[in-house]
């Protein structure tokens, strides 16, 4: 099998940057790549104190923070993803946008490279078709935020090889992480049906049935959730679950996966959630406030 020992991440943002201090952390060398120089310098701002935390609070040994850090390499030119044994693209959930990607990457990566997508919820397979090596690529789901969550979702497509399939198990156990191995549906396991809930939440408000704080607050008391569906929504994006949403409705063409019309009006308001400072809640102050 193949042997891992350089990791690329393409994407800076908050999927890309956890899944970077991941590997990081585990002895992977990481080579981060992002159009943006301004997010790849804000991404290692935030895995810095990301790891300083962890060694405040006991999670690491001190002195392990600057090992892991020494460890990624921030790059302008995708090409220099050449030398990696396994790419994780993590950019926007849009098939286009992973699409585009992966035609960048035909004639740059090594031969026996593997190669993964953290997407949410697109078909792996149709991903797959859009490479140069659809034999050699697989879905790797970290949960959000990946430093934290135990879970990795693996997703093999039609085309994706035993080899590259037991690798990737091997990765992952190496990373201390547990796998849930799902078929290659709609929204995968996680969001097939964490997805529906959220969305039947902002019906539930759309209605009138309750309101921000009555809904969250019913289900963190009731069903002794960590967090409110809306709350957990803004944690998330707002334009993301949209999007799983979207993927949901189309490919299963059942109207139980119909976006909710707030939800909708909520992404053209460009009200996102944290990322934005306003979404269900309003970031603004001290404490977040109940915009509906």
């Amino acid at each position: 099998m193949t042997s891992i020992k350089t990791v690329g991440v393409i994407g800076a943002g908050q999927m890309g940057s956890g899944i970077a201090h991941v590997f990081a952390q585990s002895g992977y060398d990481v080579i981060l790549h992002d159009i943006s120089a301004d997010q790849m310098k804000e991404a290692l701002s935030t895995i810095e104190k990301n790891l300083a935390r962890q060694v405040a609070k006991g999670v690491i040994d001190q002195g392990a923070d600057t090992l892991a850090l020494a460890r990624i390499k921030a790059v302008d030119d995708i090409k220099e993803l050449g030398q990696c044994d396994l790419v994780i693209e993590a950019a926007s959930e849009v098939q286009s946008v992973k699409k585009e990607i992966f035609g960048a990457l035909k004639g740059v990566l090594k031969k026996d490279a593997i190669l993964a997508s953290n997407t949410s919820s697109i078909s792996i397979t149709g991903l797959a078709a859009a490479t140069e090596r659809p034999d050699q690529f697989i879905g790797i789901h970290f949960m959000n935020p990946a430093p934290v969550m135990k879970l990795v979702e693996v997703i093999r497509g039609i085309a994706t090889s035993k080899e590259a399939f037991e690798t990737t198990k091997e990765v992952i156990a190496s990373l201390g992480k547990t796998m849930a191995i799902s078929e290659d549906f709609p929204a995968f396991i996680v969001n097939r049906i964490l997805m529906p809930m959220i969305n039947e939440a902002i019906y539930t408000l759309y209605e009138g049935v309750g309101s921000v704080e009555g809904i969250d607050t019913g289900m963190k008391l009731g069903a002794n959730h960590p967090m409110g569906p809306l709350e957990l929504a803004d944690f998330i994006g707002l334009d993301i679950c949209l999007a799983i949403m979207q993927v949901l409705y189309e490919g299963l063409a059942d109207s139980k996966y119909r976006p909710c019309p707030l939800l909708v009006k909520y992404v053209e308001a460009g009200w996102l959630g944290r990322k934005t400072g306003r979404g269900f809640y309003d970031y603004a102050g001290d404490a977040p406030v109940p915009t509906r």
